[in-house]
């Protein structure tokens, strides 16, 4: 099967083309590094990155905490993603999405909520896939909310899950053909950010001081909710935060 994969040399998409790859599947990559620019390329060289493609796996992604910015990002890369696979004959988007984002119509989230709803309403049949925030959020936080050895991390509950086992998630949605939603995949266990910032300083020798701090507005509340954990019936991830820290999984 022929994979494409939008997003592919990102925090999530380097793993799907990987795992992709592994399993004997024919995968291309869409990114800016790969030469297509959903921003700025011709719509001819998106067609051409996407002829023969079976499946699609949007990973794509942008940091800002501004819904009018989020959501016209992910507006603006849907419509043309899709717009380019029905032009060519895909026949199955899979979009990667979050765990838990319907009450929480804000801040990045607004982005993911107005994305699943054009994905929902598209003539291209497709499958979303929601997970949880990943192990490797906490990196990212360290890395844009530092004052020299301190971290503000906003107080967040959620059940994280390694990017590497959301890859392999996407890559086995991709197989099963479209099926509207897959179920979430969420982590073993319950965390919080700031717990897992301060493990994460500690694994590495850093000496992070992390002061968790609740956001305002509906964005934080939904942080800090528990919302982001999932429901009962989501899918388990097999890699603990700590077990990840020293993993391959990291590493990679």
């Amino acid at each position: 099967m022929r994979i494409a994969v939008c997003g592919g040399t990102g925090t999530v998409g380097r793993h799907v083309v990987r795992v992709a790859g592994e399993r004997g599947h024919d995968v291309v990559v869409l990114s800016r590094a790969a030469g297509v620019d959903l921003a700025r390329s011709p719509d001819a060289a998106v067609d051409a990155a996407l002829a023969g493609a079976d499946v699609v796996v949007d990973v794509l992604s942008t940091t800002t905490l501004s819904a009018k910015g989020a959501v016209a990002f992910f507006e603006a890369s849907t419509r043309r993603l899709l717009a380019a696979e029905e032009r060519v004959g895909v026949r199955h988007h899979v979009a990667l999405s979050i765990v838990g984002i319907d009450g929480i119509d804000a801040s990045y989230y607004a982005g993911k909520v107005a994305q699943e709803r054009l994905v929902a309403a598209a003539r291209v049949p497709h499958t979303i896939a929601r997970a949880a925030q990943f192990h490797e959020f906490a990196g990212q936080i360290v890395a844009r909310a530092s004052l020299g050895p301190v971290t503000l991390a906003p107080r967040t509950l959620t059940r994280p899950v390694a990017a590497a086992e959301v890859a392999e998630h996407l890559v086995a949605v991709a197989e099963g053909g479209p099926a509207g939603r897959a179920p979430d995949l969420v982590g073993p266990a319950d965390d919080t950010l700031a717990g897992m910032i301060r493990r994460l300083s500690a694994h590495d020798g850093t000496g992070r001081r992390v002061l968790e701090v609740r956001l305002p507005g509906r964005y934080g509340s939904g942080l800090a909710s528990g919302a982001l954990r999932g429901g009962p019936d989501a899918v388990r991830g097999r890699l603990s935060f700590d077990d990840w820290l020293g993993s391959a999984a990291r590493a990679s």
